[in-house]
């Protein structure tokens, strides 16, 4: 778990969150000033510049990493968000999971959705008063405004996220 902190704080170092105003501008990869050479030791000729295009990735569902990362992205976020107190030991996360991450896709961005596994996370599980999993708490502006516990159907996981948003 160390390791993917680091690896996410660099990442998040050398890549803005947010594109530029034009959206992303493609990447250019220059060739070495060196010559190449090519079969038997001759020299060839350099390949042209390859240019790497990348898309936003749009993702309404995320997994905490840690305790200062779940205030950031939940307790400070401006848009509601889904917590999903899960374990990978538990059946009934495993179905509801998928389910709820659906739903939550289906809101085009108007709510977002955070993975919290209890087992790596059991201060936030505490904080939050988890005795059970699949625990689902609805969050806005830092507050806990809905909370369900168990599995629910689709219908029921509609009427959750509508109450949310508003």
């Amino acid at each position: 778990m160390a390791q993917r902190l680091l690896l996410r704080r660099f990442l998040t170092s050398i890549i803005p969150r947010m594109p530029p105003q034009g959206g992303w501008a493609p990447l250019t990869s220059r060739t070495q000033q060196t010559p190449q050479h090519g079969h038997g030791g001759l020299p060839g000729t350099a390949s042209p510049a390859r240019t790497l295009h990348t898309t936003r990735v749009c993702s309404t569902t995320f997994n905490v990493q840690d305790g200062p990362d779940f205030q950031d992205r939940v307790v400070n976020s401006e848009t509601p968000v889904v917590v999903d107190f899960h374990a990978q030991w538990c059946g009934p996360c495993k179905i509801l999971g998928p389910r709820l991450e659906k739903m939550v896709a289906k809101q085009h961005g108007k709510v977002v959705m955070a993975k919290v596994d209890i087992d790596d996370h059991t201060d936030l599980a505490i904080e939050y008063e988890v005795s059970a999993v699949p625990t689902v708490l609805a969050i806005k502006n830092g507050d806990v405004v809905d909370k369900f516990v168990g599995i629910k159907d689709e219908d029921q996981l509609e009427a959750f996220l509508k109450k949310l948003i508003g």
